[in-house]
């Protein structure tokens, strides 16, 4: 009785709202407000269907005719195999959007773009967990890190939506991995370690908040000016990192 119990135990929807709920309480007890515990809770399950669906996906593609049995050349079984595996993907693709939908609201249309909303403390939070593995992979620790990390932040994640702040630390990762080369070269000539003064208009290039900026800077350089400028951030240091940049190109 007991093998089969053990055997056919899964966690079920009763499981994982215990399991959200008891996440929820410990944080607050830690003074993290329960919206924002909340707020991350489902930006991890909203990104473990879109990984689940990815993975599935990959199996799919694998599909019956690496199997190499009998079944796998029967075109119809291949047909019928890959429509079930589609519907499934597709499913957990539809579930990952309405759960993302459900924690940031919906992504505002070409036509009607719509104020943005403003920066959170924890969409701020999630970006300092973000850069500083990546300005480490670049560089090392400096002496100066402008005391003003917050400000940056908030005026690099003001040019996003709240649903592309959620995907932020991806598309983070997807520009440094795509431009790593240069990125290297930059922080060689200008960062931490190099012949540069520590103070002045390459500052910012001591800061792990630079590789966020950076992003931004490439991709969205109008609206971060506009939001640097309402931030009233030094002017010098986009100057700076926008030639160390070009620079190293």
């Amino acid at each position: 009785m007991m093998a089969t119990e053990e055997a056919e135990q899964r966690l079920d929807a009763a499981d994982v709202l215990n399991a959200k709920r008891t996440l929820v309480q410990l944080l607050a007890r830690a003074g993290v407000h329960s919206g924002d515990a909340e707020h991350l809770i489902g930006l991890v399950e909203a990104g473990s269907l879109t990984v689940a669906r990815d993975e599935l996906g990959g199996l799919a593609r694998g599909g019956p005719d690496a199997a190499g049995t009998p079944e796998a050349k029967d075109e119809a079984y291949v047909s019928g195999w890959l429509a079930g595996a589609g519907t499934v993907t597709g499913g957990l693709a539809a579930l990952a959007e309405r759960v993302l939908r459900e924690t940031v609201g919906t992504e505002p249309s070409a036509a009607t773009p719509g104020p943005r909303s403003p920066v959170t403390r924890m969409e701020v939070e999630r970006a300092k967990v973000a850069v500083l593995p990546l300005y480490l992979s670049f560089t090392t620790d400096s002496d100066l890190d402008p005391e003003v990390s917050e400000q940056v932040l908030t005026a690099v994640l003001g040019t996003m939506t709240a649903r592309r702040r959620a995907g932020y630390a991806g598309r983070l990762t997807a520009f440094a991995s795509e431009h790593r080369a240069r990125v290297l070269r930059m922080y060689a000539e200008y960062g931490p370690g190099s012949a540069i003064a520590i103070h002045g208009r390459y500052s910012l290039l001591h800061s792990p908040t630079s590789i966020a900026v950076l992003e931004r800077l490439v991709t969205a350089p109008a609206p971060l000016r506009e939001e640097w400028d309402a931030a009233e951030l030094p002017p010098a240091w986009l100057d700076g990192l926008g030639t160390a940049w070009d620079a190293a190109a």
